[in-house]
């Protein structure tokens, strides 16, 4: 982290503010531009970042350093290089606080409640009953991650149909939430982004869990910044955990709480709470850092107990197709030569009899 931050502080002339945190063992780097969303510059700056960072790491002998920088080339743009993003491009408003959250040890659709609980639940967010800025609800963006397809849905209008897409967060995915019209915020500015890579894709092999990102707008016509908190006071099951195989509750936590240890976890969350003044990111504030969301990390612990005692079985370890891409094929391979096919047993109906029934 240090050496990300030197980096960033000599070379970073195009920023204008930047702040460097990490959940569990992935480093974030949060910075402020006006260079436009999918900026080159911005782009080859945060990748020269993040292999400065993993040549320190390599000196110092971690255990996985640079696993998530894929050996591929820097062709203007980070995405399909390993590292995640999550960009929102809008102009300031007179006071805008932000939250940028952080998990580790799962996956993009590990957003999928929260941000539609944000954004589309009056139970959650009272402002879309009572705020008239709000009453007209949210666009939300979804990914098909697999087809590499987008479609646009209105809430509450669309609820249905979003809810069967984003119920299926390994292949549905929230990319970004924007306001509707009646609402005082520009709706062609988006107010949430997520990160949406998932190693898989790129690497063809499981390399590491994905570890998402998000960049949530609040206040103003948007939901307050507890409504945007109130979602993690429910440790939601998610899939990644150890060796990206199972499935584990979401446990929002501290900054100084987000190793990742019990079985590599469980799968954990930071939000960092930055007020914006003129792009400079005035923070962070821990928000986790609450004993409001004790409860919520003693019931992750209840919940991880409840699916460690599984063991290798479902529904703690993820259903077969869902592990194609992690190391269990290998173990397959090896079995290749040994199945042999199944012979009728004495009394067991085969394929050439016939079955007939009189009355």
């Amino acid at each position: 982290m240090d050496a990300a931050h030197q980096h960033l502080q000599q070379h970073g002339d195009i920023l204008e503010d930047f702040h460097i945190t990490h959940a569990g063992d992935d480093m974030h780097l949060i910075m402020t531009h006006r260079g436009g969303q999918d900026s080159e510059e911005i782009h080859s700056l945060a990748w020269d970042a993040f292999q400065a960072g993993t040549s320190v790491a390599q000196d110092l002998k971690l255990y996985g350093a640079g696993q998530d920088l894929l050996s591929y080339s820097f062709s203007g743009n980070v995405r399909g290089l390993g590292p995640g993003a999550a960009e929102l491009e809008f102009t300031e408003r007179p006071s805008d606080p932000l939250v940028v959250f952080g998990m580790d040890k799962t996956e993009p659709g590990a957003f999928n409640l929260p941000i539609y609980r944000m954004f589309g639940d009056p139970f959650n967010t009272a402002g879309l009953v009572i705020d008239p800025s709000m009453n007209e609800g949210f666009r939300f963006e979804v990914w098909d991650v697999r087809k590499h397809e987008k479609v646009m849905l209105n809430m509450p209008e669309d609820q249905h149909e979003l809810l069967a897409l984003i119920g299926a967060q390994s292949r549905y995915v929230i990319k970004r939430v924007y306001p509707r019209d009646g609402n005082k915020n520009n709706p062609d500015e988006p107010v949430a982004a997520i990160s949406t890579e998932k190693l898989v894709d790129v690497a063809g092999e499981y390399v590491g869990k994905d570890d998402p990102v998000a960049v949530v707008r609040s206040q103003s016509g948007l939901p307050a910044l507890g409504e945007v908190l109130e979602p993690f006071t429910f440790p939601h099951l998610v899939s990644g955990w150890m060796r990206g195989s199972h499935q584990g509750p979401v446990m929002p936590v501290p900054f100084h709480h987000s190793q990742t240890t019990r079985f590599d976890g469980p799968p954990r969350c930071i939000a960092a709470g930055f007020q914006l003044n003129d792009g400079e990111l005035v923070g962070p504030r821990d928000l986790f850092d609450d004993p409001a969301f004790d409860h919520a990390r003693e019931k992750a612990n209840e919940q991880a107990d409840y699916m460690r005692r599984h063991g290798p079985f479902e529904p703690h370890r993820l259903p077969m197709e869902e592990l194609e891409y992690t190391t269990l094929p290998e173990i397959m391979d090896q079995l290749e030569d040994r199945w042999e096919p199944v012979e009728a047993e004495e009394g067991e109906a085969t394929g050439t009899e016939n079955v007939e029934t009189f009355e």
